[in-house]
């Protein structure tokens, strides 16, 4: 008989019901990095630990349970819901709530708990919707252990567990403190359980790889710091913090990782998963250095801010190996990025992604139609700006009210439409519902995501210039790309 497993984490997902057919092969199978991490804290506080990657694996929720249960009998379930972009957890909870059911529904006495942005965002509602037992409404790491030890005591303590929910006497009980974060990253979590993954399933984006398109494995995602400064309207990352925080892994830390990952995996590919790399000085240059003195030939991406992007980071980014920025340009309208609360003007776009350009490093370019004052014309305009800036890639998204952030805030208070299913949250599902705003709706918005998406990978100028920088192969890829239709319910309702 296997031995209990002390804290059973389960990665999320259903890879087909959020990308549909992009997921085949475009889309990246990334690592489950809180779960590795949450994995790493509790095994440093003497916890057995294991993790089950639903959409790696590309298992049911049916088998998920069937595996939890018996092969792994935890004394607690975790499920992660976070995403693989900041704002990207709600769409998982469709995932995460079958899990759980099918869990409960082979034996109803093993504990679940959910964490992550959205339990966080909403723990009493995921409390009242959801089979769980337990909801950590921050950061996770501290609150599961400490739940953990109320298990073995046979229940007794729940009430002194900071930020946990539970249920008593079949009552929702709240949590009567709040965990602090963790301050000593380096001591407590000092980086991800990879021996606890399928390393052999992970791939890197697409364009990650345009350097070397069949060579997207093996691929490793990891965080330098944790949290964000900013207070963008659309974002729902500090939902699990709590507050707009930023706290830093040292640069000998990360680089320890690293050298695990490359010498131990093999791993080229990285994805530095901060929502800010590209911002404390002395943590990027640190880093990059440390890098810079390796001859590991890494490819790795990393997020900035069009106004965090300095002349001195960009030749020690290129020469640590960060051959991609991912820069949220969001909208071409200077009232629309206000209201994003991004107060910089086109030519400062212009300007950062030609610099980023001119120093060899290729720039990924974060677009959403539809926040609060978009129309039409306005979206045009951001369309017209992704086209003359022509990035090496493209990500166009249709602004979604995520829990968590300032817009669902505003959509709740107002009583504007929401989606009745979390996955509906997901950019590419067929069940896609963006908000609507006072001048658009939600089918006009993500109407015009999908004409800008279509047009821009199959303009002429764009593959011009992904055949000069990348060769045929790339632009063979992209075509296969842009041959891919997502069916949409909009597009349904239309032809009725």
């Amino acid at each position: 008989m296997a031995e209990a497993v002390d804290v059973l984490f389960v990665n999320p997902g259903d890879r087909r019901q959020i990308y549909q057919s992009l997921g085949d092969e475009f889309s990246a199978i990334e690592p489950p990095v809180f779960a590795g991490l949450f994995a790493t804290y509790v095994r440093r506080k003497g916890a057995s630990a294991a993790i089950i990657d639903v959409p790696a694996l590309a298992i049911s929720a049916e088998k998920c349970a069937e595996m939890a249960v018996q092969d792994f009998k935890p004394r607690l379930v975790v499920i992660v819901v976070y995403g693989f972009q900041p704002s990207a957890s709600t769409q998982n909870m469709s995932s995460a709530g079958k899990i759980a059911r099918e869990i409960k529904k082979l034996d109803p006495t093993v504990k679940v708990m959910m964490t992550g942005t959205h339990p966080a965002a909403l723990p009493e509602r995921t409390m009242r919707d959801e089979s769980v037992d337990f909801v950590c409404d921050l950061e996770g790491p501290a609150t599961i252990f400490k739940t953990l030890e109320a298990i073995r005591a046979q229940g007794v303590g729940y009430d002194r567990v900071a930020s946990l929910w539970w249920r008593e006497d079949g009552k929702i009980a709240k949590p009567k403190s709040a965990e602090p974060l963790i301050t000593d990253l380096d001591g407590e979590m000092p980086g991800i359980a990879w021996d606890l993954l399928p390393m052999d399933r992970y791939r890197a984006h697409n364009w990650h790889c345009f350097d070397h398109i069949q060579e997207r494995s093996p691929y490793a995602s990891i965080h330098t710091s944790l949290g964000c400064p900013y207070k963008c309207s659309f974002c729902c990352i500090n939902a699990p913090f709590g507050k707009s925080s930023y706290r830093m892994w040292s640069p000998e830390t990360v680089i320890k990782e690293i050298d695990h990952l490359v010498e131990r995996y093999g791993v080229k590919n990285i994805k530095f998963v901060d929502e800010m790399f590209v911002l404390n000085k002395r943590h990027v240059l640190g880093l990059c250095d440390l890098l810079a003195k390796r001859d590991y030939k890494v490819n790795i991406w990393a997020y900035a801010r069009v106004d965090t992007v300095q002349d001195q980071f960009l030749d020690a980014l290129k020469g640590a190996g960060i051959n991609w920025l991912c820069l949220g340009i969001e909208s071409a309208s200077d009232h629309v990025r206000d209201g994003a609360l991004k107060k910089y003007g086109n030519d400062d776009i212009i300007d950062v992604v030609r610099r980023i350009q001119k120093s060899g490093i290729y720039v990924l370019g974060n677009y959403i139609f539809g926040l609060p004052d978009d129309t039409i014309d306005r979206m045009q305009q951001t369309l017209d700006l992704a086209t003359e800036l022509n990035c090496e890639f493209a990500n166009f998204y249709s602004a979604m009210a995520y829990p968590g952030s300032a817009l669902y805030r505003m959509a709740t208070e107002s009583d504007m439409a929401l989606p009745a299913e979390w996955h509906q949250f997901s950019q590419h599902s067929y069940d896609a519902l963006p908000l609507a705003n006072r001048h658009c709706s939600s089918d006009e918005i993500l109407r015009f995501r999908d004409r800008a998406w279509s047009e821009y990978f199959t303009n002429p100028k764009y593959l011009a210039m992904i055949a000069a920088k990348f060769g045929p192969d790339v632009v063979a890829h992209l075509e296969r790309l842009a041959k891919v239709t997502l069916t949409r319910r909009y597009l349904d309702r239309a032809a009725a």
